[in-house]
């Protein structure tokens, strides 16, 4: 598990690398790109349900989810193994670990912590519904941004970057 996070920070900080590098090479695309907060909207042009999620001026991509209905706020991870979400926001969805469930130890680039693994019953991502998807949860102290990782992102059709987006398609 260990290494599997390590590679996993690798690879989140190598596509943060490649990011900047499209940015220098494609200068207008980023500046069209500077929101915030992907709003949730799908694109239907055919029977697949799409998501396009615009970079944000720091190079990552965010975009609004619901868990179980409710709002939340993520940054789309492909080096996440699996969605991670701070306390402060698992305790509005009701997930509220007690000490003895922080028994996983994860690899972030904050060093090695220990996280509380569950599972999410339904999350929608711009109309990109899954399932009962694994997720761990970690201290606020070291996860300030919820993260939208594999466990979510595998279980779609495809997700990729292409022209300055984060394109998620179901």
């Amino acid at each position: 598990m260990r290494n599997i996070m390590v590679i996993a920070a690798i690879m989140a900080g190598l596509g943060i690398v490649m990011a900047q590098m499209a940015d220098r090479i494609t200068p207008a695309l980023a500046h069209t790109a500077a929101r915030n907060v992907a709003p949730l909207e799908a694109d239907a042009p055919s029977n697949d349900r799409s998501l396009n999620i615009p970079r944000d001026a720091r190079g990552h991509f965010e975009t609004e989810g619901r868990i179980n209905g409710q709002r939340i706020d993520f940054m789309v991870d492909t080096g996440a193994s699996v969605i991670a979400l701070n306390e402060s926001s698992a305790a509005r969805f009701g997930l509220r670990p007690t000490p003895g469930e922080y028994n996983a130890r994860v690899t972030t680039a904050n060093g090695t912590i220990k996280a509380a693994r569950t599972r999410i019953a339904m999350i929608d991502v711009g109309g990109l519904v899954v399932r009962d998807v694994d997720a761990m949860v970690l201290p606020d102290e070291a996860l300030s941004e919820n993260l939208l990782g594999l466990s979510f992102l595998s279980r779609l059709k495809r997700f990729e970057y292409a022209n300055g987006m984060m394109v998620l398609e179901q």
